[in-house]
């Protein structure tokens, strides 16, 4: 039995680039207008119980254990293993995560992990 090769159709495409402008748009707003923004680090220091508070403290703590980069590795590997855009995409969001909010090595990794899951060998001409 043949295996079929892994390709994306346009729609899973379109799905994958919406998904990862927001994820890298969500990750630069919460990077310079929560996390490195003085104002908001000394309110939420300060004791304020907001949302964007509540984010900041999340996402400080993930990126600190690099919860984003492990992610992004793991989940990568899995793709590079056996394809499927269910795992494309979450490695997508989490390597995205990673590469704005300080996972670079882990998450520049398993970015490249995720472009070889598309290698394939040539079709064979008759």
């Amino acid at each position: 039995m043949k295996k079929k090769p892994f390709r994306l159709t346009p729609y899973q495409v379109q799905f994958l680039l919406i998904v990862g402008f927001s994820t890298v748009g969500y990750a630069l707003y919460l990077r310079y207008l929560a996390i490195e923004l003085s104002t908001v680090a000394l309110a939420c220091d300060a004791g304020l119980r907001s949302m964007l508070c509540k984010s900041r403290m999340l996402m400080t703590y993930l990126f600190q254990n690099s919860v984003f980069g492990i992610a992004a590795l793991v989940i990568a590997t899995l793709h590079f293993i056996r394809p499927s855009i269910v795992l494309l995409t979450g490695g997508l969001i989490c390597a995205g995560f990673g590469i704005v909010l300080y996972n670079i090595a882990l998450s520049g990794i398993a970015i490249g992990l995720l472009i070889l899951g598309f290698a394939r060998p040539a079709p064979a001409t008759a």
